[in-house]
């Protein structure tokens, strides 16, 4: 490069070609976690949906560094996660193609949200999906004893089938997510037993994972549309007096061969691509209102009784009634997204990645604005008290 004084990496990552809409709303886990049969069976994933971000404050606890006992803010995503629901079982083989499924074993009672995921249009379906399953599985109550024991004996992979509850959500969805969990840990009848023994139940996130653990984010980004080759690929502007357009590349290409590359910058879609986001910290595993829970946002420091819900409601999201995990730092996605988090392919080692954080003080203050209270009763106090003063000065 002789004619630029320092090195000018290339624009845009082409290992993401092509840059098109995804087809998976959702998010799609395409590998799980090596499994490993000393561990005992656990579930591998699970579904949230993003509510927004806050800030917290915390200290950091690190002997001999020049940070020891200092206090940092970060900022921190808040994901919604309502207990999910174990609706099936389903067992595959190895073979020279892959995986494949072998039988699937399901639950005879199945929730009205799971089964319009199976019909187009639900209102003019005639709702029999299962009807026969249920039935046989009701005369001969063996059946189901003796698929299990065939994913027993011939089944190298244990999957769980699950869907989100979308009743417990302040959303307009009607039709709950489905996807497919895999079962790590223990020999196949261990895994086979577990996933028996979840069969109907309900599986919170803290069952599935800890505090202070690091886990894969897989959703969709958030979508853009169409845009021109300097805002999706940061391509150089052109100089002012440049003919036909500014923001454009000069030169697309050679005029033999004949034809643009495929590594040349062009204007098209940006955004709403499936992404997956690598070890992110959980810095809390807060549970709901709805279990009972109260002051979820309050910490050892932070005596203040509140729920992370900030005042006026997460923007274009609303109240947090649920379970809830506390990401540091952002993660893909817009408001009210379907977020699929999966335990960490590739674990952290370092010490510094693998110490415990010590909250001191979570931000619940309205995000509406430069929010100022962190309760709706230090906001009353405080308006009580200046309009005391106020009618005060006027006597």
């Amino acid at each position: 490069m002789s004619h630029r004084k320092y090195e000018r990496p290339r624009r845009g990552n082409l290992g993401f070609l092509p840059k098109r809409r995804t087809r998976h709303h959702r998010g799609r886990i395409r590998s799980f976690p090596k499994d490993d049969p000393s561990h005992k069976p656990h579930l591998t994933a699970f579904v949230g949906f993003k509510a927004g971000m806050t800030h917290i404050m915390r200290q950091i606890e690190r002997k001999g560094s020049k940070l020891d006992n200092k206090e940092v803010v970060e900022a921190v995503t808040i994901i919604e996660t309502p207990p999910i629901r174990v609706v099936g079982v389903v067992g595959y083989v190895d073979t020279v193609k892959g995986l494949r499924s072998l039988t699937t074993v399901w639950a005879q009672n199945l929730a009205p949200e799971f089964k319009r995921r199976l019909y187009k249009n639900w209102y003019r379906s005639k709702r029999k999906s299962f009807t026969k399953y249920t039935d046989k599985i009701s005369k001969d109550p063996k059946a189901t004893e003796v698929l299990l024991r065939r994913l027993k004996k011939y089944c190298s992979v244990i999957r769980v089938i699950v869907h989100t509850q979308t009743k417990m959500l302040n959303n307009r969805t009607k039709k709950a997510h489905v996807m497919e969990i895999q079962i790590n840990g223990g020999s196949i009848s261990d895994k086979v037993d577990f996933a028996k023994g979840l069969l109907e139940k309900e599986v919170r996130a803290k069952q599935v994972f800890s505090d202070f653990e690091h886990v894969d984010i897989i959703g969709a980004t958030k979508g853009h549309g169409f845009t021109g080759v300097i805002k999706r690929f940061g391509v150089r502007k052109l100089p002012r007096k440049t003919h036909r357009g500014l923001r454009r590349v000069g030169c697309i290409g050679a005029w033999h061969p004949s034809r643009v590359f495929w590594t040349v910058a062009r204007a098209g879609q940006m955004g709403y691509h499936h992404r997956t986001e690598q070890n992110k910290k959980i810095y809390r595993i807060g549970e709901g209102e709805v279990t009972g829970a109260k002051n979820n946002a309050t910490t050892e420091f932070d005596l203040t009784e509140k729920n992370i819900t900030p005042l006026g409601g997460f923007p274009h999201y609303g109240v947090v009634k649920n379970d809830y995990l506390m990401i540091r730092g952002c993660c893909v996605g817009t408001k009210k997204r379907t977020l699929v988090l999966r335990k960490t392919m590739h674990a952290r080692t370092s010490a510094i990645q693998l110490e415990k954080i010590s909250l001191k003080f979570i931000d619940t203050a309205s995000k509406l604005g430069h929010g100022r209270f962190q309760t709706a009763a230090e906001k009353d106090k405080y308006f009580i008290a200046s309009k005391r003063v106020h009618e005060k000065l006027q006597k």
